[in-house]
């Protein structure tokens, strides 16, 4: 396969969807009917969105990000991206995906999902395919859709990063991503002790040439191919403050993501599942 053209430093595929988080004082919360909270905040969010924010932290160029975006009752989540980032959504027609985020005091997380996709989705080889070969890296989220790219990325010769989250090591869902990246991240709270020799399962089985595990508070753990069997620790670094700000006389916080209308946001029919045509939603008025 021929015809590439750098143009991004990174391309990330995954999800778009919307993020409710809900302030609580500890995890699990207490068995109730009623809990007492701050106010609940409502976020354009998902993977995919954020991984692609990350790199415009670091010395990265030029990022882009291909998503099966949302429809439904939050339109302004497919027309809010961040400005930097290119954004070129399918539409889904099985709705918005959302996730209920409850998050305690130090920042633990237990996250509601609901992904909404039939198992199965594609995105079509004409849509993906310009974009793929325009990237020197492309991040692969676990959207399932995401799965059907590995082929296309290899022969391409780009390579690939992925985000495993709580892998237990034993889920099958995750198992394609972990042995088909050249970069893989996970974090220590799915496999706990286990985590070093999970690590080196993955370099072990797969191709990837690094395996980070981040372990909260604690930092982080790399594994390098060409390192010893010993998983090496990176001490936490002070994070900056949130990407977030206040909206002025509103209690309330608000996405840092400023929303721009218009945008390139392409819809397609796709084997093996259904993007049908529909107009991009405007953006809140």
């Amino acid at each position: 396969m021929t015809g590439r053209h750098e143009e991004y430093d990174v391309l990330v595929v995954g999800g778009s969807g919307v993020d409710t988080v809900v302030r609580v004082g500890s995890l699990p919360v207490p068995l109730a009917d009623s809990v007492p909270v701050g106010p609940v905040e409502e976020h354009p969010g998902h993977t995919g969105g954020y991984v692609a924010l990350g790199p415009g932290r670091s010395a990265c160029g030029p990022r882009s990000w291909i998503s099966s975006a949302t429809t439904g009752p939050a339109p302004w989540c497919a027309s809010g991206w961040p400005r930097g980032v290119e954004f070129f959504p399918l539409l889904s027609p099985s709705g918005t995906r959302r996730a209920v985020n409850l998050v305690d005091a130090a920042g633990r997380r237990m996250s509601f999902y609901d992904g909404r996709d039939p198992a199965g989705l594609r995105m079509p080889r004409e849509f993906q395919l310009p974009h793929l070969r325009r990237a020197r890296h492309v991040h692969l989220t676990i959207m399932d859709f995401a799965r059907f790219l590995y082929d296309d990325t290899e022969a391409l010769g780009v390579p690939v990063s992925t985000d495993l989250h709580d892998w237990d090591g034993l889920a099958d869902h995750h198992r394609e991503f972990a042995l088909r990246s050249d970069l893989v991240f996970l974090s220590a709270a799915g496999a706990g002790e286990r985590t070093p020799a999970l690590m080196r399962e993955i370099l072990r089985e797969g191709r990837a040439e690094a395996v980070v595990a981040t372990a909260g508070a604690e930092g982080a753990y790399v594994l390098a191919r060409d390192a010893g069997p010993d998983p090496r620790h990176v001490p936490a670094a002070v994070p900056p403050a949130p990407g977030c700000t206040r909206t002025p006389g509103s209690r309330s916080s608000t996405s840092r993501w400023p929303c721009t209308a218009g945008g390139r946001g392409p819809s397609a029919s796709a084997p093996g599942g259904s993007w049908p045509a529909r107009p991009r939603a405007p953006p809140p008025g």
